[in-house]
């Protein structure tokens, strides 16, 4: 299309692109609930070590995060649509063949590696890259929609895998989650599409038609060049070490070791796991919340905030872990789910304020950073457990971590623009440059600066 299209449509086409979107997060979402019911029945099963277990999900948590910024890559290269369509059949295969395993390199291979690749590509950095296109107004709210689509995925398949764990052991679950994925890929191949102009349209807000951008060539090399210029910023440095502290006390430490946790207490799995999905239900209503907010507030005090209340409650929680479930416990689900992935949108808001049209990539190798500390954590939950024979050390640890990590998000820089000094018109002002989206200041050179 080199042309607008002659008139707007009353719903805009960008609203059906984010609900498949959606959709496809959430059938993707069961690979994310399964590794904490794993962890028992692979122990009592094969005799592995909660280390080796912890290990085999720290290698899928550290391989989602590392392939994301290359997926948002190969996006722009080869399109959203098929990119995603491969992802889920590669989650798909590794979550299948984990039932005919029988050692523990094979975990590693097909849990660790295969759908660590395929979820990588599943990663938020297809949220980013579907809001950078489809929508210029919203752009938080939306945000913050298809964040929650993980949370409400895990809604849905939390209780049903944990039941199928209990009755009839792990390996139905395991082809559960294989079967979910593959029954998204059509809905992935029929509805979605790369972008505005495939469809004649514009982006949700745009006042001007844009056409379809040629694909970008050098998917591996152009991600790491992305990484290289952003690394001489201090701004991405900041927001890579709080998100990986975001990670370690959310996927690497809660998603993978509560259940297991709460059943040294005396608590069933299935109550256990049932915990889990109720912090999906809160999750999806403080991450659309958390979307709202960003397109109204400071990302960066809204992170502040968000770390020093997650922090709070992971401190009070192995007071609050029992055979039973107690109010108290109920009211630490609730704030902790608010609280869950309620740092995405910001985190977000703030590459695509320094960033521009490399936001996509920059926060994917900036979840990177996220998943790693999740991987960290995972392995170091499971050997915290053998040697220690509790997860108090690890609650307490991540805790100290989340303060660390509100005081970090303070002190990230904002743009300034270069202002010219009194009586000096004719000195260089300011020029605004297109960054899919709102139009941004560029400040000359990065500066390595933190405040």
């Amino acid at each position: 299309m080199t042309a607008p299209p002659l008139r707007t449509p009353r719903f805009h086409r960008a609203w059906s692109v984010a609900a498949v979107a959606f959709v496809t997060i959430i059938g993707a979402a069961g690979f994310a609930s399964l590794p904490g019911l794993l962890i028992d029945p692979l122990h009592e099963e094969f005799g592995w070590s909660r280390g080796t277990i912890g290990f085999a999900v720290s290698v899928n948590l550290a391989l989602y995060g590392l392939t994301a910024p290359f997926a948002a890559a190969l996006m722009d290269r080869f399109g959203i649509r098929r990119v995603v369509a491969v992802a889920l059949a590669v989650i798909a295969l590794g979550s299948g063949l984990t039932v005919v395993m029988t050692t523990a390199w094979q975990l590693v291979i097909y849990w660790g590696v295969l759908v660590g690749l395929g979820s990588g590509s599943m990663a938020l950095a297809f949220a980013a890259t579907v809001t950078n296109r489809w929508f210029v107004q919203r752009r938080g709210l939306v945000t913050g929609i298809l964040t929650a689509a993980g949370a409400s995925g895990q809604l849905v398949f939390l209780p049903l895998l944990s039941w199928l764990v209990e009755q009839h052991g792990w390996r139905p679950a395991a082809i559960t989650v294989a079967l979910s994925a593959l029954a998204v890929v059509p809905l992935v191949w029929l509805l979605l599409r790369d972008h505005p102009a495939d469809v004649g349209t514009t982006a949700y807000g745009a006042k001007e038609f844009t056409p379809k951008p040629d694909p970008v060539p050098g998917a591996a090399s152009r991600a790491l060049k992305v990484l290289f210029r952003a690394a001489r910023t201090g701004p991405f440095w900041l927001l890579a070490g709080t998100f990986a502290i975001c990670g370690a006390s959310t996927n690497g430490l809660v998603k993978t070791h509560f259940v297991p946790a709460a059943h040294d207490h005396g608590m069933p799995i299935t109550a256990a796991a049932s915990l889990l999905a109720v912090i999906g239900v809160f999750d999806v209503v403080g991450t659309i919340a958390s979307g709202w907010f960003t397109d109204r507030y400071s990302a960066r005090r809204l992170l502040a905030i968000y770390y020093a209340l997650r922090g709070i409650s992971l401190l009070f929680l192995p007071m609050l872990l029992a055979p039973s479930v107690q109010p108290p416990m109920i009211f630490f689900i609730v704030f902790y789910g608010l609280d869950w992935v309620a740092t995405v949108p910001p985190t977000i808001a703030l590459c695509r304020e320094h960033y521009g049209d490399d936001s996509a990539v920059v926060f994917g190798w900036v979840l990177a950073s996220h998943q790693v500390g999740a991987a960290i954590v995972a392995f170091a939950g499971g050997v915290a457990r053998d040697v220690f024979g509790s997860y108090d050390v690890v609650w307490y640890g991540a805790g100290a971590l989340c303060a660390v990590a509100a005081l970090m998000s303070l002190v990230i820089r904002r743009p300034q623009p270069q202002v010219s000094a009194p009586g000096q018109e004719g000195a260089r002002r300011p020029k605004e440059v297109k960054a899919g989206g709102p139009a941004r200041v560029d400040c000359g050179p990065p500066r390595v600066g933190f405040v």
